[in-house]
């Protein structure tokens, strides 16, 4: 691992501190987690933005599949 510099405002740093994980398993491990799902929520947040950027253009199922659209049925119960 590699050791960084990062600057907080002290009061969210005290809110840092006060909580049970920090005390617990030490800012550098909290951080780390928080980085990691922030990192997992951009890259979720990217690929819905694709898929929606993908799919705004056409939203039908293409040309392959016209005329099938009322074709599905749900099974009788």
């Amino acid at each position: 691992m590699k050791a960084i510099q990062v600057s907080f405002d002290e009061g969210l740093l005290e809110a840092l501190d006060a909580t049970e994980e920090v005390r617990k398993h030490g800012r550098s491990a909290v951080l780390r987690r928080a980085v990691e799902d922030y990192l997992r929520h951009m890259r979720q947040r990217t690929i819905a933005e694709r898929y929606e950027k993908a799919y705004r253009s056409d939203p039908g199922l293409g040309k392959e599949f016209d005329g099938w659209e009322n074709e599905g049925r749900w099974p009788d119960e």
